[in-house]
């Protein structure tokens, strides 16, 4: 088993979490609240943002011209994926160059950059890779149940698509190459990972609002 492999099996326990949270149950349905995924929306765009400058960060520090290529092969798709949260911006008129973070969304943006200043290009491979792991999973499980039109069902669309979960395959091969099993590796995965489970609570406890 790889480490990207290792890493995933030993935070099933949370993934299992963030699949059967009320937020994603919501969007497997079409139940969930518009303002709880309004929210996500905004505070995701922030998140992603973030996200390919970490990816930028790590291409920067690289050892080699492969992984130069790979890691700003993989902020594109990240660029790519904002295109989705302009569609919903556009439908529900949302503005979401003007998102103010949660704390919940800062800490998680914070940590992310903070690791992709501070280490090497693994240890940045590996606090990003739950992420894509996560919303593969997470589209893949969902996808399963069959196909209902409602409001979320291109968001399971996009990530259960065969191109996302290539894109998932591709960090974690970043995170093969590169990372070391350690355990700070471990500690930032996990990290990671809650990071994850409380960004669907904070987006769940704004459904009244």
């Amino acid at each position: 088993m790889s480490l990207a492999q290792e890493l995933w099996h030993a935070n099933t326990d949370l993934a299992q979490a963030c699949l059967e949270h009320p937020f994603v149950q919501g969007l497997a349905d079409g139940s969930l609240p518009r303002p709880a995924f309004a929210y996500f929306i905004g505070q995701d765009a922030f998140f992603l943002d973030a996200f390919a400058r970490a990816y930028c960060i790590a291409a920067a520090r690289a050892p080699d011209l492969s992984g130069l290529r790979a890691f700003h092969e993989l902020a594109g798709g990240v660029i790519n994926e904002l295109g989705l949260h302009e569609h919903y911006a556009a439908q529900w008129e949302l503005d979401i160059r003007q998102v103010t973070p949660g704390v919940t969304t800062r800490r998680y943006t914070d940590f992310l950059l903070a690791t992709a200043w501070r280490y090497d290009a693994g240890m940045t491979a590996a606090a990003m890779a739950p992420c894509m792991r996560l919303y593969a999973f997470i589209g893949a499980e969902l996808a399963k149940r069959g196909k209902t039109e409602h409001h979320y069902t291109r968001w399971i669309t996009t990530y259960s698509d065969p191109a996302f979960q290539d894109l998932a395959g591709r960090i974690e091969g970043l995170v093969d190459r590169y990372a070391s099993d350690a355990p700070e590796t471990r500690a930032a995965y996990r990290y990671a990972m809650l990071c994850e489970r409380d960004f669907f609570q904070a987006a769940w406890e704004e459904r009244a609002d």
